[in-house]
C-alpha cells in the first residue's frame, strides 16, 4: 500500500463531529440572520394530516425550503397553491436532522390581491364545485307569510329598517328577531347557532340573514364556511341581506334568495298591503256580479217549476190515498210473513229437543267419575310401590356405606404403619441423631461446617447445642 508524501497538519481538538458542526452552523444562522421578508412563487406545496405546510419558495435564480407551523396559519384566510406568488415573513434555521437549510415562516400574504380577497375566492369555488349555489337546491319563498324571523343585531339600523318597512308594507305579519353578533372573532358561529335555533323552532314561514354594509374584513362573518353551511342545511326558506347592493358575500351565494339591502328583504319577503286591498276589491266585485248571477239563474228556474207544479192540495191527497194503499198492503204482508216464520220457529224448536246434549252430557260424567276413581287407586298403588323400592334401596345404600368405610379404615391403618416405619422418628429411636447448624440446613458435609460453628443436635428425647472444636475428614 502505498503511503502519502505528505502529512497533514491539523490539531485533533479542531476535529468536529457532524452533529456539532450542525449544530454550530444553526447556531451561526440564527444569531446572525433576522426575521426578514421574501417575495417568490411556490412549488412542492404538501400538508400532512399534522396541518402543518411544506413547500419551496423560488424565483428564476434560486429556491429555498420552507416551513409554516399549524399555530402560525391562524390568521391566514387562505390556502397556498403551486404556483401562486406570495409575500412572507420568515426566519432563517438550519434542520439538523438532514442538514437542510430553511425558512419557518410566520406570516404569508399572497401578491397582488388582499389575503381575505383571495380566501373568498379559494372558498367560493371550493362551494360553488360542491353545488351549494345549484338552483336545484334554491327553496321558494312561502305565498303566505305569517312570522318572519330576522337574524342580525338589536342594537343596530338593520332591524328597524325591516320593521319600517313591513309596518307600511305588511303590518300583519310577527317578527321574531334571533339576535346576535355580526362582526368580530366567534361572529360566524354564533349567525351559525342563531340559523339553526330560528330553523328548528318551526315558527318561522321565511328567515331573513341581515346586517349593514362594511368592509371585506367587517363581513367576512359572512364568508365562512360554517355558516354557509348551516345556511344550506336549512329547510325554511332564507334570504340574504348582507350590506349594500355592491357587497358580495359567500352566505349570498348559498342563501334561497339574495336581497341587496335589508329593506329589499322585507320587501321580497311580503306582498304589498296596497296591491293586496287592490285584488281583494277586484275579487269582491267580481263575487257580488257572480253571485247576483247565479241567484239571478236560480230564480228563473223557481218561477218555470211553480208554473209547472200541480195544486198543492191536490197533489195531497193523491199522496195520502197512496199511503193507506201501501200501508193496508204492509199489514197484510207483516201478519203472512210472521205466521210464516212462527212455523219455522216450531219446527226448529222440535229438531232441538231431539238433539239435546243433556244425555250425553250425563253419560261423559259418569265415566269421569269411574275414571278419577281409578285414577286415585292407580296412584295409591304407585306411591306404596315406590316406598318400597325406596327402603330397599336406602338399606342397600347404608349396607354399602358401611363396607366401603371399612375397607377405607383398614387402607388408612396400612398406610400410617408405613409412614411410621419411615419416619425421621422412629429413626432417631434407634440411636441415630440429625445435626444441624443455626439457620436449620441438615448437616451431611463437614464441609459446612467450621471450628467454632454452633451446631444443634436432635435425639430422640431431646437437642443438643454445641459449638465445633475440631473437624475430621474420612
Amino acid at each position: 500500500m502505498l503511503q502519502p508524501d505528505f502529512k497533514l497538519d491539523f490539531n485533533t481538538d479542531e476535529i468536529y463531529s457532524v452533529s456539532d458542526f450542525l449544530s454550530l452552523c444553526h447556531s451561526s444562522i440564527e444569531n446572525n440572520i433576522p426575521t426578514c421578508w421574501l417575495r417568490g412563487e411556490i412549488s412542492n406545496f404538501s400538508s400532512p394530516a399534522s396541518g402543518h405546510w411544506y413547500f419551496s419558495l423560488k424565483d428564476k435564480q434560486g429556491q429555498i425550503r420552507c416551513a409554516m407551523f399549524r399555530l402560525s396559519q391562524r390568521n391566514t384566510k387562505f390556502i397556498p397553491e403551486n404556483g401562486m406568488e406570495v409575500l412572507l415573513q420568515a426566519a432563517p434555521t438550519l434542520y439538523q436532522v438532514r442538514g437542510d437549510f430553511q425558512l419557518i415562516v410566520r406570516h404569508i400574504e399572497p401578491v397582488g390581491v388582499g389575503n381575505l380577497q383571495a380566501a373568498f375566492e379559494q372558498f367560493k369555488v371550493k362551494l360553488r364545485d360542491e353545488g351549494l349555489f345549484d338552483a336545484q337546491y334554491k327553496k321558494s319563498l312561502p305565498a303566505v307569510v305569517n312570522t318572519i324571523g330576522v337574524i342580525s343585531s338589536s342594537n343596530g339600523a338593520v332591524i328597524q329598517d325591516i320593521i319600517k318597512v313591513l309596518n307600511k308594507r305588511y303590518p300583519f305579519a310577527e317578527i321574531l328577531l334571533f339576535d346576535c353578533v355580526v362582526q368580530g372573532e366567534g361572529s360566524a358561529e354564533k349567525l351559525a347557532q342563531a340559523i339553526y335555533a330560528a330553523d328548528k323552532s318551526g315558527r318561522c314561514d321565511v328567515l331573513i340573514l341581515a346586517r349593514g354594509g362594511g368592509s371585506l374584513e367587517d363581513l367576512w362573518a359572512f364568508n365562512e364556511e360554517l355558516l354557509a353551511r348551516a345556511i344550506f342545511a336549512t329547510t325554511t326558506p332564507i334570504i340574504s341581506a348582507v350590506g349594500h347592493e355592491t357587497d358580495t358575500t359567500i352566505a349570498d351565494f348559498v342563501a334561497d334568495m339574495r336581497a341587496p339591502t335589508p329593506s329589499a328583504a322585507a320587501m321580497l319577503a311580503t306582498p304589498d298591503r296596497l296591491e293586496l286591498l287592490t285584488k281583494l276589491s277586484k275579487l269582491h266585485a267580481n263575487l257580488v256580479q257572480r253571485t247576483q248571477q247565479t241567484l239571478s239563474h236560480y230564480q228563473q228556474q223557481l218561477n218555470q217549476l211553480d208554473l209547472n207544479l200541480p195544486s198543492f192540495n191536490r197533489q195531497l191527497n193523491v199522496f195520502a190515498q197512496r199511503l193507506d194503499e201501501l200501508n193496508t198492503r204492509l199489514d197484510y204482508q207483516v201478519k203472512i210473513t210472521l205466521n210464516l216464520h212462527q212455523g219455522k220457529l216450531n219446527t226448529l224448536f222440535e229438531q232441538l229437543k231431539q238433539h239435546s246434549p243433556i244425555t250425553s252430557i250425563k253419560h261423559k260424567q259418569q265415566l269421569n267419575q269411574l275414571a278419577k276413581i281409578q285414577l286415585n287407586s292407580h296412584i295409591k298403588r304407585t306411591i306404596s310401590q315406590q316406598q318400597l323400592n325406596l327402603s330397599n334401596l336406602t338399606q342397600s345404600l347404608e349396607k354399602s356405606i358401611r363396607h366401603h368405610l371399612e375397607q377405607q379404615q383398614y387402607k388408612l391403618a396400612r398406610h400410617s404403619a408405613g409412614l411410621h416405619h419411615l419416619s425421621p422418628l422412629n429413626t432417631l429411636s434407634r440411636g441415630y441423631s440429625i445435626s444441624m447448624r443455626e439457620d436449620n440446613q441438615v448437616l451431611d458435609s463437614v464441609s459446612q461446617v467450621k471450628i467454632g460453628t454452633l451446631i444443634s443436635t436432635r435425639l430422640n428425647d431431646g437437642k443438643i447445642y454445641a459449638k465445633v472444636e475440631k473437624i475430621e475428614n474420612n
